[in-house]
């Protein structure tokens, strides 16, 4: 795939030097660290017996404001990748170039991945402060970092086709969250639908508060991972299929 390491160096650069990314970076880290305090406060003012899960699972599969996050991060993540070399007409630059559009879309994603993982790296240091405290499971800890990888990615995929379809970089922001929206509704159908139905079978199976609720207590499913890997690989297929009929069409 020539041409992947140039175009993933400019969508980082693209990225770092734009006042929306340090933007980003810090409402985030502002939303996580509130979200940490107020577990490890909470937590610390509970008798140690009445305590039913560790701080860790509270973090990472217990509260909403995980998903908020996922909603605050991965819209404004992709909504340009692609919408705004469109709407610029600088695509058609890039298409002329000898990169093929595998090489194209996964260096986009990838430069997007990074990012997100970027982000999220700081939030190492809470488990660091929880080590001083108390035991840690590292397993867990791996566990959770890899799922909110895993559905960071499958989001971020999805985000990516989303900027690919459009040339508003509005549009795009909007068609992910709505995306990621409907499985989250979905999802949200394991505490509504009868416990045995196939409704509940789906939604359990959609919903990322189960998925993550499992890994932060250390539960491992196949399902859940081929489940996110159909979710990152379809979009991905899709844009690089997109982007191959732009060369051809010449759009």
């Amino acid at each position: 795939m020539s041409g992947f390491v140039p175009i993933l160096k400019r969508e980082l650069l693209v990225f770092f030097v734009t006042p929306l990314a340090w933007v980003l970076v810090t409402v985030f880290l502002l939303v996580q660290g509130m979200h940490f305090f107020l577990i490890v406060d909470h937590f610390s003012s509970q008798p140690a017996t009445v305590a039913v899960q560790s701080p860790l699972q509270a973090f990472f599969g217990n509260t909403v404001l995980l998903y908020l996050v996922l909603f605050l991060l991965v819209p404004p993540l992709t909504m340009r990748l692609f919408a705004e070399e469109r709407r610029s007409g600088t695509i058609e630059a890039l298409l002329t170039t000898p990169v093929s559009p595998a090489a194209v879309v996964l260096a986009k994603y990838t430069a997007a991945l990074v990012a997100y993982a970027f982000m999220w790296a700081p939030t190492a240091l809470y488990v660091v402060i929880l080590r001083r405290t108390g035991d840690v499971d590292l397993r867990v800890v791996g566990a959770t970092y890899a799922g909110i990888l895993g559905i960071g990615a499958a989001y971020l995929s999805i985000g990516l086709f989303a900027s690919a379809v459009t040339r508003s970089q509005f549009i795009a922001f909007l068609l992910t969250a709505a995306v990621m929206l409907a499985l989250f509704v979905v999802g949200i159908g394991e505490f509504v639908a009868r416990e045995g139905s196939t409704m509940h079978a789906i939604a359990t199976h959609v919903s990322v508060w189960a998925h993550m609720n499992e890994l932060a207590s250390g539960v491992v499913d196949s399902r859940r991972l081929v489940f996110y890997g159909t979710l990152t690989a379809v979009p991905l297929f899709a844009t690089t299929r997109l982007v191959d009929a732009w060369r051809w069409s010449g759009t």
